[in-house]
């Protein structure tokens, strides 16, 4: 039976809030696909996500020529995951980037000096949103040492580990 939509998007963002890194796959002009680990700085209360990245990268082109992004987060050790489709903007809202900058993101910025210092105002900065059209997930059922104990049993006796209980959102339940 599939959780009401409050209890699957409390779960999503608890699931979203325990794993740090979402794998972004984006198109290519050419038509091939291409992913990167970006960290996750905002959910909204619709699912939808913002991520921040240089304005120099391909991952802006890419997202120019075509806006349908994937998103895919993995917990190894619950073997938890979420599957997030969605449309992507780019946006240098110096207001936006005001309000989510964190000091680590001078680690991805090199300080050129000037106003390429690495800080808020920093004109390299841009931010990624993504607004979430569905999700798929799985939401674990057992800690992670029952959790391996499944999966031991499942190779033992041929069978499917139970791990847990998958669930989705459409764009109806995203708003």
């Amino acid at each position: 039976m599939s959780a009401s939509t409050e209890k699957k998007l409390a779960e999503l963002y608890e699931l979203i809030d325990g794993i740090e890194i979402a794998m972004l796959t984006t198109r290519r002009p050419d038509g091939s696909l291409v992913t990167r680990p970006m960290a996750t700085q905002q959910q909204e209360d619709d699912a939808d996500l913002w991520f921040v990245t240089s304005i120099e990268t391909h991952k802006i082109d890419e997202i120019e020529s075509d806006p349908n992004v994937s998103l895919g987060y993995y917990d190894d050790g619950t073997k938890e995951w979420v599957s997030v489709s969605g449309t992507a903007t780019i946006s240098q809202d110096r207001a936006k980037i005001h309000e989510l900058y964190k000091p680590d993101w001078k680690a991805w910025f090199e300080d050129q000096g000037g106003d390429r210092n690495s800080g808020p105002d920093d004109p390299r900065l841009a931010l990624i949103y993504v607004d979430a059209q569905t999700v798929h997930y799985l939401k674990a059922k057992h800690n992670r040492v029952v959790t391996l104990f499944e999966i031991a049993k499942g190779m033992a006796t041929g069978s499917t580990p139970d791990l847990g209980r998958e669930e989705q959102l459409g764009k109806g339940e995203l708003g």
